[in-house]
């Protein structure tokens, strides 16, 4: 409401600013203006008489003094003074006073957001101010790079300014620039995949998995490479490749990675996201009791799992959990144990073993 009480203040002012003018002359215009006044008074008395709102006595007397005054100011008009544009003004008012909201009103349509809904002051300058501002940044550094293309610096920190905004082709190029005068890494080969990926509607495609290999291969730790070769698997229809590597990335990710809840769902997904045997969370917790009843309350977990693998040696999955736990506990002889039977017991299963060593080398146990 403030702001139309505003847009209502400035067309009083505009206006008035227009009659203004209008309602100015010289003195000659005045007197005719006076004349003007008493023919009005006169034409209202005819008005009142004929109906009836004053007696004929009091209408004659009045008709006889403003004739009188009428005469007067005649008499008193210069012979070559203006006639009055009384008329002419009122047209003028009544033009300005429809004809600039008017005008207003057409001029807005077109260019203005009738419709749009209010939101709050600081809702507005956080969405269009921030969106504009970025809008804004992307095309001074891709006016930069139009002069200098060799700037690898600002292909970095373009990129993923555009893979933000969904402009994920021109995101590729710049992922593409950024490795061309940055060099090598498996950060920038993840990334490049990872916009390849959204180009093609998340797909993992072909061109993307090989950036993610290159990456993997530079590091073999790097957390979207084997997130995104974990999605590869599952889009290629393999749900327990992908089982693993994800299995095997949450066994190293850090408690606060901001990407373990995506792991973990991917997981779920895929069928593997069952509770294992051992949690992380009790082996932590059975590190800072006494050593009996940690005994009592791991020891007993890790025989019955032990237990079930020599019952059913063909599940890699709970192979890995068993290892894992191991290792976290600190027992990494019985890792390098459970690890061989593990090996033993698929050994006739080409594609269980694979899987094994893929998992095992993951968690650090290769011999």
């Amino acid at each position: 409401m403030t702001l139309w009480f505003v847009f209502a203040l400035m067309t009083v002012a505009a206006i008035f600013a227009v009659l203004w003018p209008l309602g100015r002359g010289s003195g000659a215009q005045d007197q005719g203006s006076e004349v003007a006044v008493y023919k009005d008074q006169l034409a209202e008395i005819e008005r009142d008489l004929a109906a009836g709102l004053i007696p004929a006595p009091e209408a004659e007397a009045a008709r006889v003094e403003i004739s009188r005054r009428l005469l007067a100011a005649a008499a008193s008009e210069p012979a070559m003074a203006p006639k009055s544009n009384l008329k002419w003004r009122r047209v003028a008012a009544a033009l300005a006073l429809a004809g600039l909201p008017l005008v207003a009103v057409a001029v807005y349509m077109p260019l203005g957001s009738p419709k749009l809904q209010d939101f709050p002051l600081a809702q507005r300058q956080r969405g269009s101010g921030m969106a504009q501002s970025l809008e804004n940044l992307v095309v001074q550094v891709e006016q930069h790079l139009e002069k200098s293309p060799t700037d690898g610096r600002g292909w970095n920190v373009l990129a993923p300014v555009l893979e933000r905004l969904g402009r994920f082709d021109d995101a590729v190029r710049a992922y593409r620039n950024s490795l061309t005068y940055n060099g090598e890494s498996a950060e920038r080969r993840s990334d490049l995949g990872e916009a390849i990926s959204a180009a093609a509607g998340g797909v993992v495609t072909a061109e993307a998995k090989t950036e993610f290999e290159r990456a993997h291969a530079l590091n073999a730790d790097d957390p979207k490479a084997n997130y995104f070769l974990g999605l590869a698997a599952e889009q290629d229809g393999r749900k327990g490749d992908a089982a693993t590597m994800w299995r095997a990335l949450l066994a190293k990710a850090p408690a606060d990675a901001p990407w373990r809840a995506l792991v973990q769902s991917s997981l779920a997904r895929v069928g593997g996201g069952t509770m294992p045997a051992l949690s992380d969370e009790t082996i932590a917790a059975s590190k800072d009791i006494a050593e009996g009843d940690r005994n009592a309350m791991v020891r007993g977990m890790v025989d019955r799992l032990a237990t079930r693998l020599k019952q059913n040696g063909d599940d890699v999955e709970g192979w890995l959990r068993l290892v894992r736990a191991y290792l976290v506990m600190g027992e990494r002889d019985k890792a390098m144990g459970a690890s061989a039977d593990a090996r033993q017991a698929v050994a006739g299963d080409a594609e269980r073993l694979r899987q094994l060593n893929e998992g095992l080398r993951t968690l650090g146990v290769d011999g």
